[in-house]
């Protein structure tokens, strides 16, 4: 039987890549640092995942195993010196510290043994270059390509907030896709039904991010002003679901001179994901959405990516600036990035919080709409 080692045992890794994995006949590994939900994988047989929609289902994931990558790391270094994949759902800023342990995992594995296929399914553009440079700068020896390839995904299933009750048990949205680029693999992709295989991975990562990411946000921003408390209410409130679908109309016309959508496709793609947004059955706060603002309003993020392309190509951007300035004004408490977004704009003159906010410089055509928008906010603080 082939093993997949997965880092991250939190509901993502269980309820999506951890899920797919079991379903491809793989012997499932998790690895994480959280000791009680290790713990309880440990002493538990088996889990549920609860898909919600128009094609429910529950699944057993069984089988599977889990290792304490802090308290056991050589262990977890003869589980990855003996399998097939490693895959990741830690979020992209903790690549960083799950990096020491994969090299040392492949620099174990025997001479001669098949090449280790790393995959970072993170919410992030290229996540496996970001780990694949950590795993470089702690790898021992010559051989690192001889023994391992990697290859960047784009990942997508909604995995709301859990019940209180749930245990290691998920629910998740019945509509999933995990695209992966097949060049790394030279012919030789591993089966994994649930995986799209692509030549390129970009304009799948760009769709995702800007239409699904970039909406749900949109629809947390302006639900959360509205007085919503989950995204489902918000996108049935006609006034939300307008500015969501003008934000997607400015996002859809971008991919299509980008990449070269077909328009119908993107209109298609569109009606799908705010049919995702509307599942009642999928309880996801619009304080959760929207949360981390600063990160989501970076320079090649969702808001602040794409309306500056648009600006570059001479094309409108009013719906996604709409949302820049929803965020400016998000703020609920107990999130540190609120915090500093809105001392930035109590503290900083327009100009240099418009600089560090969005990354834009100066004189780039997107950045007097921004700086308009964070003057705007100034003014009713």
């Amino acid at each position: 039987m082939s093993k997949a080692v997965h880092f991250g045992a939190g509901n993502i890794g269980r309820g999506f890549v951890g899920l797919l994995l079991h379903e491809a006949g793989y012997e499932l590994v998790f690895a994480d640092v959280a000791d009680a939900l290790i713990t309880q994988l440990q002493e538990t047989d088996s889990y549920e995942v609860r898909t919600v929609g128009q094609n429910a289902a529950t699944t057993v994931v069984d089988g599977f195993s889990a290792i304490n990558s802090t308290n056991d790391p050589e262990g977890l270094t003869e589980q990855i010196a003996s399998a097939d994949i490693v895959t990741t759902a830690v979020g992209a800023h903790i690549l960083r510290f799950v990096a020491p342990n994969i090299a040392a995992g492949i620099a174990a594995r025997p001479a001669g043994a098949p090449r280790l296929a790393v995959m970072a399914c993170e919410n992030a553009i290229n996540a496996t270059d970001l780990l694949e440079q950590e795993i470089r700068a702690n790898y021992q020896g010559e051989d690192l390509d001889e023994k391992a390839l990697f290859s960047n995904t784009a990942v997508d299933r909604i995995v709301p907030v859990q019940a209180e009750d749930a245990g290691l048990d998920v629910t998740v949205e019945d509509f999933y896709e995990w695209a992966v680029e097949r060049g790394p693999f030279g012919g030789q992709e591993p089966e994994v039904p649930g995986i799209t295989w692509v030549d390129d991975l970009g304009p799948y990562i760009e769709r995702k991010l800007f239409t699904v990411n970039t909406g749900h946000a949109t629809a947390a921003w302006h639900g959360w002003a509205a007085g919503h408390a989950r995204i489902a209410e918000a996108i049935a409130d006609r006034a939300v679901a307008q500015q969501v679908e003008a934000v997607l109309e400015e996002t859809s016309a971008l991919l299509v001179a980008k990449h070269g959508f077909a328009e119908d496709d993107m209109a298609s793609y569109r009606t799908k994901v705010l049919g995702r947004f509307a599942n009642e059955a999928l309880p996801d706060p619009v304080e959760r959405v929207g949360r981390a603002p600063l990160r989501k309003l970076s320079r090649h993020d969702r808001i602040v990516g794409p309306s500056a392309e648009l600006a570059e190509r001479g094309l409108g951007s009013e719906g996604l600036l709409a949302s820049f300035s929803a965020a400016l004004a998000f703020t609920p408490e107990s999130d540190d990035e609120v915090t500093r977004l809105q001392e930035i704009l109590r503290t900083q003159d327009a100009d240099a919080a418009a600089s560090e906010i969005t990354g834009l410089d100066t004189d780039h055509p997107l950045f007097p709409a921004v700086r308009e928008a964070i003057a705007a906010r100034q003014s009713a603080l």
